[in-house]
């Protein structure tokens, strides 16, 4: 992990270390990131509406059992960040979340999934922007994760959390 996090710095490649192995997927493409920046922005309002103890964060170094992963988003402990580095670890994460692209979607899907479930982060969320924006909102139950489905035009209202209503379809345009 120290040889992977001591790399200079790629320019258009996200390098991920999976049980041994570097993952390599391209630097996010815009709508990815448009999407990504509107869901920072409704969770960062949730959490502030509630004074919770979070912080929204981007592309951060997260290191799980046997990995180190970079999330497109996540909400860590605002105490972890504001002492972290370069990384945080599974334990300072309430929810990771992945934008899914068509070149990561099996590691977004499967394997990115078992290792948040290992580090015990509690919730796993997906968004997936083709064909039709959907999310996936997973919750941690005995070591895997639950999915719900939120699919375009339908919004949903959270409670845990922290309250979000959210529509998958407002995240892309």
């Amino acid at each position: 992990m120290d040889d992977v996090l001591d790399l200079p710095e790629d320019t258009h490649h996200r390098v991920e270390l999976l049980g041994g192995v570097l993952l390599l997927s391209p630097h996010p493409d815009v709508p990815h990131q448009r999407a990504g920046s509107r869901l920072a922005v409704l969770l960062d309002a949730a959490i502030g509406a509630r004074a919770a103890p979070f912080e929204v964060l981007t592309a951060i170094n997260l290191v799980v059992p046997d990995g180190l992963l970079i999330p497109d988003l996540v909400v860590a402990d605002a105490n972890a960040a504001a002492t972290a580095d370069l990384t945080l670890h599974g334990r300072d994460v309430l929810i990771a979340i992945e934008v899914t692209a068509p070149c990561t979607r099996v590691a977004d899907t499967v394997l990115k999934s078992a290792m948040y479930a290992a580090a015990g982060i509690p919730h796993y969320w997906r968004l997936e922007l083709e064909p039709a924006p959907r999310l996936y909102l997973g919750h941690l139950d005995r070591g895997t994760y639950t999915d719900r489905l939120v699919q375009t035009g339908e919004t949903t209202q959270l409670t845990d959390p922290f309250p979000l209503d959210i529509d998958p379809a407002k995240l892309r345009r």
